[in-house]
Parts: structure tokens; C-alpha cells; sequence
């Protein structure tokens, strides 16, 4: 006789309102007890409950975010559960495509699933075709509903009702239809009137916030929430649907003519905020993207003082399904941008004086939570060899991390985002502007150039090796015989000579008369050139 196998068997039970469940014999245990028998009618197969409740009370079925159907499929995952019994199949779920993950995650495992007033499961071929059959049904149902449910609302709103949702600030709901709320009603009259005579909403703002006038939760009136007050039709004693405007049964607050005025206002204020912005500068438009790599676009705000602030704005900003994090930057100030990424080109090339230039010399910026990315280009002549670019190279500042890729320069500047009062600024030490000028020493820069030309006249040169040197003239002077050190020194150090940066801050005498470092020699040429 074989042995009797053990069955572990969860059930699972949902309902899609929260209606009834208060009471003692609801729903969800009716469900859970016609399951249980289904169960201990299978005892013989060796089949048992699970005391472990999976109850969704208030739950759709149209997607998988149920508390309950989210431990289910958790402990099917640690290999808890060897069968899924439910009272129906669209109590697990009523999307096809849910469902198909839900028996995928259950066939990893080994899991299997009953309906039990169905009379079918995963067990079989055909029980899965049933089932396919059956949750395609299901969804249609539930697609039909939705359709319905919209073709109810634009039916209604068509007649004027309104269909529910926050309450607009001066009125009150009363047997599913508006009213007037008597005090509250002029705080809409207040804000409309006050917009005429200021023509400004972020002006508005303050003069309401001044006044102690505030939403029905008793927060500040913000410039969004006013834009929305002054172009809702509702206060016409309208309602809209989509781009149909329907009269209304509820009462108007505001009367037709006052509200075209701020309407005409509205738009004249739209048509000169777009003036004023196509003759603001952006040198940096198309050019600068977030840390997702989506373009940031310029854009500005007016100040109290009435003067453009500029910015540069994600144009993922305001997206619900853009990728996102606590430290995404999505909106940076133009100028502080536009002067950082100035001061790091002029740190590389010092011709450069405007920051109109960014716009040819700057191929592409990309904007960190803790870091600024700058993409610098030059011309063919900048570059010409491995030595120009040693000597551009040596001009980076501590921190930044520079690389060449083809005739492009990439830095990486370690610049930390802050957030102050809604706003993104960069955080520099005070007075930094991320330029650091370069101070080119003429003499010293001479003095190089003098030793090379002086060894080359002297039919001698750093690249050519000791033994050439034996019939070399010596030096004319005492003078030209330091001189020719200079021209021994290792290439990165007259690199750095050339981009301003002085050995350990000596000038060209001070070096002359010093020791010069083994360190800072090539070797291999210094013990080869005669002594003078």
C-alpha cells in the first residue's frame, strides 16, 4: 500500500468592497468555509487546511497590490503552501495576465490551485485551458464594467450633476448635489477680485496668506491651487467633462463677466511670460540633462521684485512614471549652472572669457545629486599632439576627474545639490565659482623655453640618449649651464610649469639656484650631459 502524500493547502478568499465584513459571519468566511470542506472531502488523498488566514477584505481583483495575495505568494516562494484552494477563480484574480504570473510563480514551486465551484484547477491540460477560458470572461466583465461606469459619469455630468471628488473651496456637498457654502463663499469672490487688481498670482499668494485666508483643510493658499480657482468653470455654476462644459445644477459663485476678466488677464499674462522667455538666454539649452539622462529645458519664474529667475527643468519633472530618487535633481538655477560650468572651461582653456561660449565649446552637461558632468570640446590646433593634452590635463582642480575621449574633455566635478525653500542650488564654499584662474609665470615660461632653445644650439637635445652627448659643446656660461636643467626636467613637471603651476611656488631664479629634486629629473638623459 503506498504511503499517503501530505497536501498542505492555503486557502485564499476575497471581497471587493469592504460592505458586510464588520459583521460576525461575512463573505470572506463563507468563502474559507466552503473551501475547507472541499478540502476534508480530499482528507483521503492526504489533503489539509493551513491555519494561516489569507483574507483581502476590500480588495480589487484587478491587479496583484493585496495585502493578503502578497504573503500568499511569498510563503508559495519559501515552499510553505503546496495548494491554492479558492471558492472561484476570480477571487484569486481577474486578469489574465496576473494570473499567468500567479501560475508561473505556483509551477516554480510545485504548487498547484483548485477552484472549488468550478471543479477544475492547474492539476491538467484542460483544467488550464478552462481556466484561460474562464479569467479571458472575467476581464471582459470587468473591462465592461469600467465602460459602463464612465458612460454613467459622462451621462450624468451631461445633466449637470456633480459626481463626486474634492470639494471646491465655497461649497458643500447636500444629497450628492452642491451647495453654496455661505462661508467660504466670498474668500472665491475675494481671491477672483484680488487677482484683477494685482494681476499677479504669486502677489495674491501673499497678500491672502497676509489676510489669514486659507483652503478648507486650513493650508496656504499655494500659486497652483489659485491657478486652479481662477480657471474652474465650476464656480460659473458649470461642469466640465473632458473638453465638454455642460450647465450645471448647482449654484455659480462667481458671475460671467468677472470671471472672462481674469480669463483675459490669465492668457495676457501667458502671452507675455512667453515674450519675456524668448529673450532670455539659455546657453545651455539642449545641452544639459538630469541624472537619468532626460533633457532639462529652460524655463523662469517671476521674482516678488518682478524680474525673470532662470532655470533649467527636467523634462521628466511631473511625471508619475519617470524614474525617480530622494536625491534626483530635476530643476537647477541657470546662472549658478551656467557660471560653474563656465569657470571649469576656463580652467581648461583660459581664452575663453563669455558665457555665451558655452553653447559651441560645451557638447553635453548631465547633472548629479552629488556630482556636475561636463563634456568639453577644442579645436584641432588645441590638441594637436599628446603634449597639448598633458598640458590641458594638468590644469584640473583637486577633486575633478578628468579624461580625454577622441577631442573631447570629460570632467567629473564633485559638486553636492542642496535643496533650500523648493529650490536647488550648488553648494560651493563661499566666493568659489568652480574658476580657479590661472596664473602664468612669463619669466619662468621664458626661462624653458630659452633651455631648450640654448641645448638645441648646442646640437643636444633631452630625447636623445647620453652617448650622443660626448661631442656636444659645453655650456657658454655659468647662467646657460642652470639653464639647461630646466630642460631636464621630467615632462609631466614641465607640463605643469606650462599650465601655471609653479615647482612648489619658486620662481625661475629661486629653481635656478636650488637643488633641483632627482625626482623632478629624467635620469637617464641628466647623467649623460657634460658638466660645465
Amino acid at each position: 500500500m503506498s504511503e499517503r502524500v501530505d497536501n498542505r493547502c492555503a486557502v485564499y478568499t476575497r471581497k471587493s468592497s469592504e460592505e458586510g465584513l464588520e459583521q460576525s459571519f461575512n463573505s470572506l468566511d463563507a468563502q474559507r468555509e466552503a473551501c475547507e470542506a472541499y478540502v476534508k472531502s480530499q482528507t483521503h488523498e492526504g489533503w489539509r487546511v493551513l491555519p494561516t488566514r489569507y483574507d483581502d477584505g476590500g480588495f480589487s481583483g484587478g491587479n496583484m497590490e493585496r495585502a493578503a495575495l502578497v504573503r500568499l505568494l511569498a510563503d508559495i516562494d519559501a515552499g510553505k503552501i503546496d495548494t491554492v484552494v479558492v471558492y472561484k477563480v476570480d477571487r484569486l484574480t481577474r486578469s489574465l495576465r496576473d494570473f499567468g504570473k500567479i501560475v508561473e510563480r505556483m509551477e516554480a514551486k510545485g504548487a498547484a490551485f483548485v477552484s472549488v465551484t468550478q471543479s477544475f484547477g492547474t492539476t491538467s491540460s484542460m483544467g488550464r485551458l478552462t481556466l484561460n477560458m474562464l479569467l479571458s470572461f472575467a476581464q471582459f466583465e470587468r473591462e465592461v464594467t469600467s465602460e459602463r461606469i464612465r458612460d454613467k459619469i459622462a451621462a450624468s455630468k451631461a445633466k449637470g450633476m456633480w459626481m463626486g471628488g474634492n470639494l471646491p473651496l465655497g461649497y458643500a456637498s447636500k444629497d450628492r448635489t452642491l451647495v453654496i457654502n455661505e462661508a467660504e463663499a466670498p474668500i472665491v469672490r475675494r481671491v477672483f477680485e484680488g487677482y484683477l487688481q494685482t494681476r499677479s498670482v504669486y502677489e495674491l499668494k501673499t497678500i491672502l496668506e497676509a489676510e489669514g485666508i486659507r483652503s478648507k483643510r486650513g493650508a496656504v493658499l499655494h500659486h497652483g491651487a489659485l491657478f486652479h480657482m481662477l480657471s474652474n468653470q465650476i464656480y460659473l455654476g458649470k461642469i466640465v467633462h473632458k473638453d465638454l462644459v455642460h450647465p450645471g445644477l448647482h449654484p455659480a459663485i462667481i458671475d460671467q463677466a468677472l470671471f472672462d476678466a481674469v480669463q483675459a488677464t490669465l492668457q495676457d499674462n501667458r502671452v507675455r511670460r512667453r515674450a519675456r522667455a524668448k529673450g532670455l538666454a539659455a546657453p545651455l539649452r539642449r545641452l544639459i540633462f538630469d541624472e537619468h539622462g532626460a533633457p532639462m529645458s529652460p524655463s523662469f519664474s517671476l521674482g516678488k521684485d518682478g524680474k525673470p529667475r532662470r532655470y533649467y527643468v527636467s523634462t521628466k519633472l511631473g511625471e508619475a512614471a519617470a524614474p525617480s530618487s530622494k536625491d534626483a535633481i530635476r530643476r537647477v538655477p541657470a546662472p549658478a549652472i551656467e557660471e560653474f560650468v563656465l569657470g571649469r572651461l576656463k580652467q581648461h582653456d583660459p581664452s575663453v572669457v563669455s558665457v555665451t561660449e558655452l553653447s559651441t565649446r560645451i557638447a553635453r552637461v548631465s547633472v548629479r545629486a552629488n556630482s556636475v558632468r561636463i563634456v568639453m570640446t577644442f579645436e584641432p590646433d588645441q590638441v594637436r599632439d599628446r603634449h597639448d593634452r598633458k598640458t590641458i590635463l594638468a590644469r584640473v582642480l583637486a577633486g575633478d576627474e578628468v579624461r580625454f575621449e577622441d577631442d573631447g574633455l570629460h570632467l567629473t566635478a564633485p559638486v553636492r545639490m542642496k535643496f533650500r525653500g523648493g529650490r536647488t542650488w550648488l553648494d560651493l564654499p563661499e566666493g568659489v565659482s568652480g574658476y580657479q584662474p590661472t596664473k602664468i609665470d612669463a619669466v619662468l615660461i621664458g626661462g624653458l623655453r630659452r633651455a631648450h632653445a640654448a641645448l638645441a644650439e648646442h646640437n643636444a637635445t633631452p630625447q636623445r640618449p647620453p652617448d650622443t652627448f660626448q661631442d656636444a659643446f659645453g655650456p657658454a656660461s655659468p647662467y646657460v649651464a642652470k639653464l639647461y636643467r630646466l630642460a631636464f626636467l621630467a615632462p609631466d613637471i614641465q607640463h605643469a610649469m606650462l599650465a601655471g603651476q609653479q615647482p612648489r611656488g619658486l620662481t625661475l631664479q629661486q629653481l635656478l639656484d636650488a637643488e633641483i629634486p632627482v625626482a623632478w629629473c629624467d635620469q637617464r638623459t641628466m647623467l649623460g650631459f657634460p658638466s660645465a
